[in-house]
């Protein structure tokens, strides 16, 4: 959820939605005590976004708390090379509730990477986007991840696909 991927050349499907879906778990996370973590994309190998300029930044409209922690990845995977694990584990952390940007890129390897860490995972079905791409619509990309997640076999874990207001309905 960086400046570099919400430019008019790079539009993102239901910005204002995402983002106000993202700000209220967000919200309601830090009401019940439970870390809300950022994860930030280091691109300086493909020459973007490169940590302090301002397509790094993460959107301004997304309300981040001091509390909130900020994972550093140069990878679509947050897992790859990051503290992200250990942070988790530190935090007795055992279920995820994923949102973000890059559906079929930054938030499927994610949500990947956490299956085989055996982590219970919840994707927010209407809580992450993308981008249109050549042959597929950004709303078809993201209908297309969440009927896949919504099938996968887990490890050890889980893997739901459920809409933000369940969420904060159960919380």
């Amino acid at each position: 959820m960086q400046k570099g991927s919400f430019t008019p050349a790079t539009p993102r499907y239901n910005t204002e939605g995402i983002v106000k879906r993202i700000n209220q778990l967000a919200a309601r996370f830090r009401e019940y005590g439970n870390p809300v973590i950022y994860i930030q994309h280091n691109g300086s190998k493909q020459n973007c976004f490169v940590p302090n300029t301002e397509e790094w930044e993460i959107l301004d409209e997304l309300n981040i708390a001091e509390s909130d922690l900020i994972v550093y990845k140069k990878a679509n995977d947050s897992f790859y090379e990051t503290d992200l694990e250990e942070k988790l584990k530190a935090l007795s952390v055992s279920e995820l509730v994923i949102t973000g940007c890059a559906t079929d890129f930054c938030v499927e390897s994610t949500i990947q990477s956490a299956l085989v860490k055996d982590f219970n995972i919840t994707v927010v079905k209407n809580a992450h986007t993308t981008a249109d791409r050549p042959h597929l619509s950004a709303e078809k990309v993201i209908e297309h991840y969440n009927w896949i997640w919504s099938d996968m076999i887990p490890t050890k874990g889980t893997i739901e696909v459920t809409e933000v207001e369940n969420i904060l309905a159960a919380l």
